[in-house]
């Protein structure tokens, strides 16, 4: 049965009963539940393990009425299959065990099968569609190759990116070649995803605003073209995501992407108005104003609402994702007052 929700009405850009709205790392540790579950298993074992994942996919719908779940994942978990190796370090985030730094690092990158390396996650995404509410859409995911490079190279988190831009421009054909292999693997993930039965994927490219409009165009938006440009013939929207990008919005969308989600350093009505109203588009809510007060978080809410101008097109969301402090009862308060403000 094909897949009506309103998220995926608004992707295509036609009429919904109200605006759909989800959230990303809707999923994690501002939530009980999940806590419980983090203390008996490390965040591998939780996505390794296709019953524990399906599970903490499905704990924010079971507690708030969004319109999607995303599949519990992470990022980084092709690296492996490229031959770099990652682990959590706990209160430091992801750490790459031996970063990329030399042209001949990138000589001996290798070139894995997902759908044998990273057949847990198509196991998430079948056990996740069958308890989901058919109208609930499911989103798959990937990182962009800027993004995955970026974390590779630097070895974790970064200010200033100083080891990837240092490596993009001194070593133009090393820099190539990995996001070339980055770009197939991702490719390749995403694909197995939607076989999996995904209703959309969306591509994050969290650390590509650290790039000049110029670099975007030379590094960076030939390898995201390519990703969906291949996965254009699916029958599935397709999310461009992005932070730190309102200087070269233009340039992301033709990139590609059915769905372009914008952060809040720009209105969302001015985004909309650059990028096109012939794409649909995601966002905008700052993350951290999900920590104000009641009343101050409502006219937040209204603002980005008024900012969409009550076209068709418009799938309210974070600029970025949750902080582990994001007050429960503030989730809820957003959730329904979306629903409530937009609906007849």
């Amino acid at each position: 049965m094909v897949n009506e929700s309103r998220f995926l009405k608004a992707c295509k850009r036609q009429q919904t009963d109200c605006t759909p709205i989800w959230f990303m790392r809707q999923a994690g540790r501002y939530l009980s539940e999940y806590r419980k579950l983090r203390e008996k298993y490390s965040m591998l074992e939780m996505v390794m393990n296709p019953e524990i994942a399906a599970a903490v996919t499905m704990q924010p719908l079971q507690r708030f009425d969004l319109d999607a779940a995303i599949i519990f994942a992470d990022i980084l978990l092709p690296l492996p299959l490229i031959g770099v190796d990652f682990s959590f370090v706990e209160g430091v985030g992801p750490r790459i065990h031996r970063p990329l730094r030399s042209p001949r690092d990138a000589e001996q990158l290798l070139e894995g099968d997902p759908e044998v390396e990273l057949g847990f996650v198509a196991d998430t995404v079948s056990l996740t569609r069958r308890d989901l509410d058919p109208g609930k859409a499911l989103i798959g995911f990937a990182g962009a190759p800027f993004t995955l490079a970026s974390y590779i190279i630097e070895g974790g988190h970064s200010r200033n990116y100083l080891e990837t831009k240092s490596f993009m421009y001194s070593f133009p054909d090393s820099w190539k070649r990995l996001m070339e292999i980055l770009t197939r693997v991702t490719i390749r993930y995403l694909e197995m995803q939607i076989r999996a039965g995904v209703d959309a994927v969306q591509l994050f490219d969290s650390w590509v605003g650290a790039l000049s409009p110029d670099d975007y165009v030379k590094y960076a938006q030939p390898f995201t073209s390519r990703i969906f440009a291949a996965l254009a013939d699916y029958s599935v929207p397709l999310i461009h995501f992005g932070t730190g990008t309102s200087g070269f919005l233009r340039e992301m969308r033709r990139a590609g992407g059915s769905v372009q989600s914008v952060d809040w350093s720009i209105p969302l009505g001015e985004a909309w108005e650059i990028i096109g109203f012939d794409s649909a588009i995601q966002g905008n809510l700052d993350p951290l104003a999900m920590m104000a007060p009641e009343k101050v978080l409502e006219r937040k809410v209204e603002g980005v609402l008024q900012q969409a101008g009550a076209r068709s097109g418009h799938i309210f969301n974070l600029g970025h994702g949750f902080l582990p402090q994001t007050p429960v009862n503030n989730v809820e308060l957003v959730v329904n007052l979306v629903h409530k403000l937009t609906s007849g």
